[in-house]
């Protein structure tokens, strides 16, 4: 028991996901509501330990402490197992309600100065931006500082976006568009995660919100906007036609290219990312060989395949990969 406890105890102490760690207004007014409510729980709970603590000290002499009368008794009764309750439970309901839920709540229209499209697939997120040809996967650049209106739809079943230090979860529902509010107080790396549980790969359905100063997030969004550099060593000319000749050009898009593939996220400029695979492993050739490979071993059930390769054909394929940026 007390290993279990201490388990779940340390498995809150990861500082990439902390909700006590704000980075934002609306996660500040969630932060504290957090400390609100555990203050008023740990009233409410005093009252009643106070109460029964009263009640076993006396329990063989009637009357409380120092005497008084039974309407003495019963008046404590009330005060403590009643009106304190009730004052501390509207108390915060008004609080959550009136101050804590107007600042996470969807944005007004035109009170955002960037709109951006997340949508949920098993297992990883895509990301647009409107207005622009910018599409990238499992990560989300936006300028510090900025209100920005994350837009939030799934592809397949029910999955929920949250980022703990910026705001609270949005559920992503088929069939509807959910939104909320994204910024961010300062330039940072903010990890979230699906928290609607969305199959056998949910855990590794994670994402990374990059806030950056704006003229470099301008800068990265007209890179982003651009399609795929064209190879230009031999090694990336064949690779090129590995991608577009084997699988890979049925499930992934490269823009500038006749590849033109929906079911897996946009490879574009996938170079430049951190990660692979909803940010399970790290972003570079010896992985990025691996999980060709074999990504069912970093990833099971992820609905990417083996690829029956030659080793020159993966080295090739890696190198053309490698040179989208």
């Amino acid at each position: 028991m007390c290993i279990a406890a201490a388990t779940s105890v340390l498995a809150g102490c990861g500082g990439n996901q902390n909700v006590l760690h704000p980075e934002s207004h609306p996660q500040r007014e969630i932060t504290h509501l957090w400390w609100v409510m555990l203050t008023g729980a740990a009233i409410g709970f005093g009252s009643i330990v106070l109460l029964l603590f009263l009640g076993w000290a006396r329990r063989n002499r009637p009357g409380l402490p120092g005497g008084g009368s039974e309407r003495a008794e019963t008046g404590l009764v009330v005060l403590l197992g009643v009106v304190v309750p009730v004052v501390v439970l509207v108390s915060l309901f008004v609080y959550a309600d009136v101050f804590v839920m107007r600042s996470t709540a969807a944005p007004r229209p035109g009170s955002t100065a960037l709109t951006i499209h997340v949508i949920g697939h098993q297992w990883f997120w895509e990301v647009r931006y409107p207005g622009t040809k910018a599409v990238t996967a499992n990560e989300i650049h936006i300028p510090v500082g900025t209100r920005v209106n994350l837009v939030g739809t799934t592809d397949d079943v029910i999955h929920s976006i949250w980022i703990p230090e910026l705001n609270r979860k949005v559920d992503l529902i088929p069939g509807r568009t959910n939104r909320i509010l994204l910024e961010a107080d300062r330039p940072g790396r903010y990890r979230g995660q699906c928290s609607e549980f969305c199959g056998l790969q949910h855990a590794h359905m994670a994402v990374a919100v990059v806030a950056e100063p704006a003229a470099r997030f301008d800068a990265w969004l007209a890179n982003a906007a651009r399609p795929a550099r064209r190879p230009t060593t031999p090694a990336e000319r064949r690779g090129e036609q590995t991608f577009v000749s084997q699988a890979c050009s049925g499930c992934h898009q490269i823009r500038g290219t006749n590849v033109r593939g929906q079911i897996g996220p946009d490879l574009t400029h996938v170079a430049s990312r951190q990660t692979l695979a909803a940010l399970t492993i790290r972003n570079d050739r010896e992985l990025l060989r691996g999980w060709i490979t074999d990504p069912q071993h970093y990833k099971p059930g992820a609905r990417m395949p083996a690829l029956a390769l030659s080793g020159s054909q993966v080295n090739d394929l890696v190198a053309y990969l490698d040179s989208l940026r």
